[in-house]
């Protein structure tokens, strides 16, 4: 079964090739608001390139030796502390700025990059619950539209109101010890683990404060707030179970982590070179470790002087 990290993942692994691939040849930025015919079309083909032949590879990989059924709903909001959820919005936000990127380097003008480009998380993360809803093995999840639909407006609405990304969601993740004890479900390496284990992930809402300042203040333009949020425990979806085929697992206390950190938004670090600055666009996604504190029910206050 495709767990719900698996089609981020996937799904993000797609957007990311064709921003790397027209990025990478965006170093003579188009003049604004100019449509330039050759790179639109250019794009177009990637994308629908990519996008078909990624659907066809999910379809043959996990929907096809499943029995198929009449589109239908599966409310998994209680699953993973909803970390998945978060994750969702964070990919649909991140694409979205991907998306949005990639057609303003078409020349499209403003506006229709924000609602088409900033679209493209949305428009990919629904397909895949479309095609979730049609197999008996799983079903369309209502709080997947939520968080799809909410990191996308995150982006739109900011893109519209103040033509720039004040707020942004971001990731970071470490190994966790649960993995070890369920490899199937959370992961048999670094790669898996890193997609699987929601123990490990962590999503921050990151604002860079600067952008809320009088222009003539001195505060750092790269320096952001982050507020955190992740789970520690869980080696089940709803409820960690006390064997697996026959094998007890160990007693694990599941809870909530609560996070404040500082951030740096690599974007607005100046820079006059191009390669630099493309570079910090596409890896921007990533919350920079910090000195940061932690609140859970279990152990308190927490201090970390760096945190992944």
């Amino acid at each position: 079964m495709m767990s719900l990290s698996q089609k981020r993942f996937i799904t993000c692994l797609l957007l990311l090739a064709v921003f790397a691939v027209n990025q990478g040849n965006a170093q003579s930025s188009a003049k604004p608001d100019s449509l330039i015919p050759k790179r639109l079309n250019t794009l177009v083909i990637s994308m629908g390139g990519l996008y078909g032949s990624t659907m066809f590879t999910l379809n043959q990989f996990w929907y096809k030796d499943y029995p198929q059924s009449s589109f239908h709903f599966f409310n998994d909001n209680e699953e993973w502390f909803q970390i998945d959820k978060i994750g969702h919005a964070t990919t649909a936000y991140q694409v979205g700025y991907w998306g949005y990127e990639v057609f303003r380097w078409t020349g499209l003008d403003e506006k229709r990059a924000t609602l088409i480009g900033g679209s493209m998380g949305f428009f990919f993360l629904t397909t895949i619950e479309i095609l979730d809803g049609f197999s008996s093995q799983w079903g369309a999840s209502p709080g997947d539209l939520v968080a799809n639909t909410a990191g996308t407006a995150l982006f739109i609405g900011q893109q519209l109101a103040w033509h720039e990304q004040r707020i942004s969601l971001k990731f970071s993740a470490h190994m966790s010890p649960y993995a070890q004890y369920r490899p199937k479900l959370m992961g048999r390496n670094f790669g898996e683990r890193l997609v699987k284990d929601y123990n490990g992930q962590t999503y921050w809402l990151s604002c860079n404060i600067s952008t809320f300042l009088n222009t003539s203040s001195r505060f750092p333009k790269w320096l952001n707030v982050a507020v955190g949020y992740g789970g520690e425990g869980m080696t089940g979806a709803s409820s960690n179970p006390d064997e697996i085929d026959g094998l007890p697992l160990p007693h694990f206390d599941r809870y909530r982590q609560f996070y404040l950190s500082a951030d740096i938004d690599l974007t607005r670090i100046p820079t006059k070179n191009k390669t630099l600055k493309s570079l910090f666009k596409i890896v921007n996604f990533l919350k920079v470790p910090m000195p940061t504190l932690e609140y859970n029910k279990k152990q308190g206050l927490l201090f970390h002087p760096l945190y992944f």
